[in-house]
C-alpha cells in the first residue's frame, strides 16, 4: 500500500478450538476506500471479518487499529471508530425497529447526557437512507428476513463510524434492494469517506462496488487490487473452481463473470449434436 492503513493484520492467526482458519496473515485495509472480501464457503473471510471487528479473538498475531492491538483499546473507543454487521445478527426478544437503530447511538453517549440532537438526526438519517422509517414501531422478530436486515443495517449507520464492516450485508434481500444497499455503501465512501470492508458472495457485485478487492481461498490471500487488475477467468478457476469468461460490463466496464455453458441434455438419437464452438472448449483463462 502506497499509505499508512489505519485497520491492519500482521501474522495474523485465527482458529476455532483446534481446527485453524487463518494462518499468519498480513493485511492493510486501504484507508477511504470500499474493499470486498470474496471467495468460497469456509474459505475464512467472515472469520476475518469477524476478527477485524474484535469479535473473535486472534490466536496468534494482532489485528492493529491506528498502531495500536485492538486487544488493548477500550470497547467503547472501539465501537466510536469500527462498526460490524454480522452475518447473522440477534435482536432482543420484542425489540422494536426504533429501539434497534437508536443503540447504534450508545457508543456516542456519556452517563451525563444519554441523547443529543445529533443522536436524533443520525437515527432519523439511518432510517430514512435504509427505508426503515415506516417499519419504526414494528417488533423485528416480527419483520421479513429482507425488512430484519435492513433494519440491522440502520443501526451500523447510525453507529456513524469511520469504519464499517458489513458481513454478507445483501443476504436476504432481492435484487433490487441488494443494489440500494449497495449503492448506499459507495455513497457513503464518496461523500463521507467512509472506509467500508465487506464480506460479499457476488462476485459480479463484488467487483462492480469494490475499489480493492480481496480474494480468499483455504484461509490465505489469493489475489488483491482493484478488480480491473485481478479479477481474470484464471483466478475465478483458481479460487472458485469455475470454468467462466470475463468481459467488461456493458454498463461500468468492469469485470464481468460469465460461467461457462448450463448442463444440457443429451442429444436424441437421430438429432445432431451441438457444435461446441472455440470459446466453450478453451479451459480456464484461455477464452
Amino acid at each position: 500500500m502506497s499509505r499508512t492503513s489505519r485497520l491492519t493484520a500482521n501474522r495474523l492467526t485465527l482458529a476455532y478450538e483446534d481446527r485453524t482458519i487463518v494462518d499468519q496473515l498480513d493485511l492493510e485495509i486501504p484507508d477511504g476506500r470500499v474493499t470486498v472480501i470474496i471467495g468460497p464457503n469456509a474459505c475464512g473471510k467472515s472469520t476475518l471479518l469477524r476478527a477485524l471487528g474484535r469479535l473473535l479473538r486472534p490466536q496468534g498475531g494482532a489485528v492493529l487499529l491506528d498502531g495500536t492491538e485492538l486487544a488493548r483499546i477500550p470497547s467503547r473507543q472501539i465501537a466510536r471508530a469500527i462498526g460490524l454487521l454480522p452475518q447473522t445478527p440477534v435482536p432482543p426478544e420484542g425489540i422494536t425497529v426504533a429501539d434497534l437503530v437508536s443503540r447504534g447511538r450508545h457508543p456516542h453517549q456519556k452517563w451525563w447526557q444519554q441523547w443529543t440532537e445529533a443522536d436524533e438526526k443520525a437515527i432519523g438519517e439511518a432510517m430514512e437512507r435504509t427505508g426503515t422509517a415506516e417499519l419504526a414501531d414494528r417488533p423485528v422478530d416480527e419483520l421479513s428476513g429482507g425488512q430484519r436486515q435492513r433494519a440491522w443495517i440502520a443501526m451500523a449507520l447510525a453507529q456513524d463510524t469511520e469504519i464499517l464492516l458489513l458481513d454478507e450485508p445483501t443476504t436476504y434481500l432481492d435484487i433490487a434492494h441488494q443494489v440500494e444497499v449497495l449503492d448506499l455503501v459507495r455513497q457513503l465512501n464518496r461523500e463521507r469517506g467512509r472506509t467500508v470492508v465487506a464480506v460479499l458472495h457476488d462476485l459480479n457485485q463484488a467487483a462492480r462496488y469494490a475499489d480493492h478487492l480481496i480474494a480468499m481461498k483455504a484461509g490465505r490471500i489469493v489475489a488483491q487490487g482493484p478488480p480491473a487488475d485481478i479479477v481474470t477467468a484464471d483466478l475465478v478457476h483458481e479460487v472458485f473452481g469455475l470454468a467462466s469468461v470475463v468481459v467488461p460490463d456493458p454498463v461500468t466496464g468492469d469485470p464481468l463473470v460469465v460461467p461457462s455453458r448450463p448442463w444440457q441434455p443429451p442429444s436424441e438419437p437421430g438429432t445432431a449434436t451441438p457444435r461446441a464452438t472455440e470459446r466453450d472448449a478453451a479451459p480456464a483463462g484461455q477464452a
